[in-house]
């Protein structure tokens, strides 16, 4: 292939995996507790560097001052805090430090094994079983990895900042109480899971949380701005563009020079 072709067609590979990567931020831009990610790009070596250590009467200095074209790196997240929404619902919790996590309660598809994953999306809700869970129905944890069970004649919940989830009865008066599990750990070891869920890559390895902040009646917005995300988008598409456009030249190149020159010769 042309050399500068196959630049090109690098950048047209790595600017189309940037636009996906923006387009499924944008898609989340109202989805509590997201957290984006982010389409890192690494210059690519040389092909003859890349390849290995030949013999260096092969190097074509010219070539590789160029360069090898564009990789696309691997993701990584950011996890910044994101704006808090007034929400008044009772069961609505934002965490308001930048990495810490509530943990919650999953189960194998494949196997049904239970296992502990995190997230940041404080929307919850209360199942048949009175347990508080997520959106998508995983139970949250409190201390000792135990799910959190609002007792029968309960009335209005009270979460306090260090996450204590205390359950007045009828009369006004505690009738138990429990403690939501704030964690904190290594967030180059997560993975997006979806459900708004991230996964210990390396093993559990959290850290409880003394004091997290939690707000009550509170929720944490999306952490995607839609305006410099629709920004990043268009300059994406105009990179990609830019790069087709340089394979079309490099095309008709090589068209002259078969078609027309090689046969004046």
């Amino acid at each position: 292939m042309n050399y500068g072709m196959y630049v090109a067609a690098s950048g047209v590979l790595v600017n189309s995996h940037r636009m996906d990567v923006l387009a499924n931020n944008l898609a989340n831009v109202n989805t509590p507790g997201f957290k984006p990610q982010l389409a890192d790009i690494q210059a690519r070596q040389p092909e003859r560097i890349e390849d290995g250590p030949f013999d260096p009467d092969l190097s074509r200095q010219m070539l590789e001052q160029i360069g090898g074209g564009l990789f696309a790196a691997q993701h990584t997240t950011s996890y910044d805090a994101a704006s808090i929404v007034d929400s008044g619902m009772e069961l609505d919790v934002a965490l308001t430090q930048a990495n810490t996590f509530f943990a919650v309660q999953t189960a194998d598809e494949t196997t049904g094994e239970l296992g502990v994953q995190l997230t940041r999306n404080g929307r919850f809700m209360r199942n048949d079983a009175g347990q508080i869970t997520t959106q998508a129905g995983h139970p949250v944890l409190g201390e000792g990895d135990v799910p959190i069970t609002i007792p029968g004649g309960t009335s209005q919940i009270s979460i306090s900042n260090d996450g204590e989830v205390t359950f007045p009865g009828g009369d006004g008066e505690s009738v138990g109480s429990a403690r939501l599990q704030v964690v904190t750990t290594d967030t180059t070891m997560l993975e997006h899971r979806g459900e708004g869920l991230f996964h210990m890559a390396a093993g559990d390895h959290r850290t409880p949380v003394e004091h997290p902040g939690v707000r009550q009646f509170h929720y944490e917005g999306s952490g995607t701005n839609a305006v410099s995300t629709m920004m990043e988008i268009v300059a994406a598409t105009k990179a990609a563009t830019g790069n087709a456009n340089m394979i079309r030249y490099h095309d008709q190149m090589l068209n002259q020079s078969i078609n027309t020159f090689a046969r004046l010769g």
